[in-house]
């Protein structure tokens, strides 16, 4: 059955193929928070990007396999309900950007724009968006056989940026980004995967970088 990227709580994960990379979605936790589990075909590495709730199905998920890293999209508790229970479980290492990684109930490396995280012999770009918190980041999959992946926590959903709860300053800030370091920068079968719900494409959201600009949420 090819992947839909349509998720419930409680539901198995949908699970996507690439030549070089695994990635599994389900929801987790009352808030329907998305967390993704991505596998290096050639080593078996794993990588959570996540750890939202439910420490029992994120464990399942990961199996047999281990788990090397475990990243936060950004520091909202829905987000890390279930990271310190998982990396206790594994021995994962927890990464986030230092913007926002002392909010994290655990004590975790950090990392900035431009650098990467390994999952094997992958490599994840780090790509800073500030606005839904200052240390947001979204991390993107340069697939060498395909359209690239990106994974945007709640920085971007389809129909629109992340909550900045009314204040412009940190709207525009987080829509500058999202325009110039995603949009600017990639092409439009880029597929993304947000921290709840569908995932999208750019090319599927462009059009309405007017109508988001002018409505200012």
């Amino acid at each position: 059955m090819s992947y839909t990227g349509e998720v419930s709580r409680g539901a198995a994960a949908d699970v996507r193929e690439l030549d070089e990379l695994v990635i599994s979605k389900v929801s987790v936790g009352p808030h329907d928070n998305n967390a993704y589990l991505l596998r290096c075909r050639h080593t078996g590495e794993q990588v959570l990007i996540d750890a939202a709730n439910d420490a029992d199905t994120l464990l399942a998920l990961v199996g047999e396999g281990g788990l090397a890293t475990v990243v936060t999209t950004h520091r909202h508790g829905d987000h890390w309900q279930a990271l310190a229970e998982v990396v206790a479980q594994t021995g994962a290492t927890p990464v986030a950007h230092p913007d926002d990684a002392e909010e994290l109930p655990v004590k975790a490396q950090t990392i900035e724009e431009g650098q990467t995280v390994r999952v094997g012999q992958v490599e994840l770009e780090v790509i800073h968006l500030v606005g839904h918190t200052p240390g947001s980041i979204a991390l993107l999959y340069r697939d060498p056989h395909g359209h690239p992946h990106l994974f945007t926590g709640d920085s971007l959903f389809p129909g629109g940026v992340g909550n900045t709860w009314g204040d412009p300053q940190a709207f525009a800030s987080l829509l500058h980004d999202v325009e110039t370091k995603l949009f600017a920068r990639l092409p439009d079968d880029t597929w993304f995967y947000p921290g709840h719900g569908k995932d999208s494409t750019l090319g599927r959201e462009r059009p309405s970088l007017p109508e988001w600009r002018t409505r200012g949420w």
